[in-house]
């Protein structure tokens, strides 16, 4: 069964939600501020967290850069009831797999639950199938196995969604992706709304493994469509 943790300080709020993940089948705990969920993660390490943007003691965004240093393929749901576009980028470019903006359905909530424990199951299964051959493209590595990247011999960490993308990629090369089929192949979300959160993960991703991610050579952005990654990422 499951374990998620809810970082939430709307205590109401809180009994809600956990009250319908409860029923969805999952085990809760619930932490109200940001010093205490750092101490829940470390205490008990959950399978997915639900983490508010505006919390007491130590806002959202200061919570999951800590986990991220600590535990890069922890899975992380940004909750957040600001409604600038730019809020939740920044949510997602501190390592948030995904957000959810407050009001939000318990049931899309759920929904989103669901798929993200699909996707890291699915990870672990990947990581248990030696079946797979490592993808290669020009100084970038990617074995789906042992889920390593590295560019130039030296490794490079990324969180789960940032790798799925990039393998997804690689597995495809020179062929392009919309923001949708991404969305949909990558984030298992078959709706739109979300186009940003491909454009954040793709940002990420080229800071991490581009020489230069101002002009990219790996994930490559086809105008009116939107990217693909490049066979031949050698400069000519």
């Amino acid at each position: 069964m499951a374990d998620i943790l809810l970082v939430e300080d709307d205590g109401e709020l809180a009994d809600l939600v956990s009250g319908r993940i409860r029923e969805a089948g999952y085990t809760v705990r619930v932490a109200s501020d940001g010093p205490s969920a750092l101490s829940a993660v470390a205490s008990q390490l959950p399978d997915l967290v639900l983490l508010d943007i505006m919390l007491p003691g130590m806002d959202g965004l200061e919570v999951c850069r800590r986990i991220r240093t600590q535990h890069p393929l922890l899975y992380v749901i940004m909750l957040t009831a600001r409604t600038s576009e730019i809020d939740r980028v920044v949510g997602l470019e501190v390592g948030a797999d995904d957000y959810v903006t407050k009001p939000f359905s318990l049931e899309e909530l759920v929904a989103r639950i669901r798929a993200a424990l699909r996707r890291v199951a699915l990870t672990g299964e990947q990581g248990s199938d030696d079946g797979e051959q490592p993808v290669r493209i020009g100084r970038l590595f990617v074995d789906p196995v042992r889920r390593d990247v590295a560019v130039d011999g030296e490794p490079v960490h990324l969180t789960v969604r940032e790798f799925d993308l990039l393998l997804f990629l690689a597995r495809h090369p020179d062929r392009p992706f919309t923001r949708m089929q991404l969305l949909s192949q990558v984030w298992d979300i078959h709706y739109e709304g979300y186009d940003r959160t491909v454009d954040s993960h793709v940002q990420r991703l080229r800071a991490k493994i581009e020489p230069d991610p101002s002009q990219p050579r790996y994930v490559r952005t086809v105008w009116g469509v939107g990217y693909k990654m490049a066979s031949d990422p050698e400069p000519r």
